[in-house]
């Protein structure tokens, strides 16, 4: 399989049944981003934009997508960054390594729920006094 070094951006309402290599579809109504491993090994690999998941960002360079993207479930395990349109290749990570980060998820997972339960007015005073 052929490595992909470039990531270009299509933005979509919904995501077409059959991706192209080298194609970053995002779709902002639904938060969501799709493309094929930039491996070449032409698994799907999606991606839940927000809070919870991948900060997705547009610059003229090309799109990025904030963390990684481990490919952990895929035969090739592939690791790397989209940043400004280009494929940045991460080190493989152990499945220690990867049982870490789900557990750090998880973690700001659970803080991020327990932040949406104080209500607005509790995370304003929050806000407001942290900074005091």
């Amino acid at each position: 399989p052929m490595r992909i070094d470039r990531m270009r951006l299509e933005l979509v309402e919904f995501m077409p049944s059959t991706l192209e290599t080298g194609v970053l579809y995002v779709s902002q109504k639904y938060r969501t981003a799709a493309h094929l491993c930039a491996c070449g090994c032409g698994e799907k690999i999606r991606t839940q934009l927000g809070p919870l998941g991948w900060r997705f960002t547009n610059q003229r360079q090309g799109p990025s997508l904030y963390p990684s993207i481990g490919a952990w479930q895929k035969p090739c395990r592939s690791h790397y960054f989209i940043k400004s349109g280009l494929v940045i290749w991460a080190p493989a990570q152990t499945e220690a390594e990867v049982q870490y980060g789900r557990q750090a998820e998880m973690r700001r997972r659970d803080a991020y729920f327990r932040e949406q339960k104080l209500g607005w007015w509790r995370r304003l005073k929050r806000w407001w006094n942290a900074d005091r």
